[in-house]
């Protein structure tokens, strides 16, 4: 489920040259589908956070492969608590906002 926000927030952290306003919209995307999802259905959210884990290595893949930067780059284990996963105000590295774009 956080497969695709991870990655992009990796990217965020790990590649600030390249950042850009589609993985910002990708970012703020995911965000809200899965808070609509863990507001649809709260008893999933025990279930989430125990499949971070996993979704953080998926997330670490996606990003090694779309940035092509080797896969120890990114660290081998998750260092994003879930709650600044999905908090609207949290950008590795720095807070984004639409003048970052300009």
């Amino acid at each position: 489920m956080f497969n695709i926000l991870i990655g992009h927030l990796l990217k965020w952290e790990y590649q600030l040259k390249q950042r850009s306003r589609s993985w910002l919209a990708t970012i703020r995307v995911q965000r809200r589908e899965i808070l609509k999802l863990l507001n649809e259905n709260p008893s999933l959210k025990p279930d989430v956070e125990e499949a971070l884990p996993e979704s953080y290595q998926n997330g670490r893949d996606l990003a090694s492969g779309e940035t092509n930067l080797p896969l120890s780059t990114f660290p081998q284990q998750c260092l994003y608590p879930f709650e600044e996963i999905l908090s609207d105000r949290f950008y590795p590295g720095q807070p984004a906002t639409d003048d970052l774009m300009e």
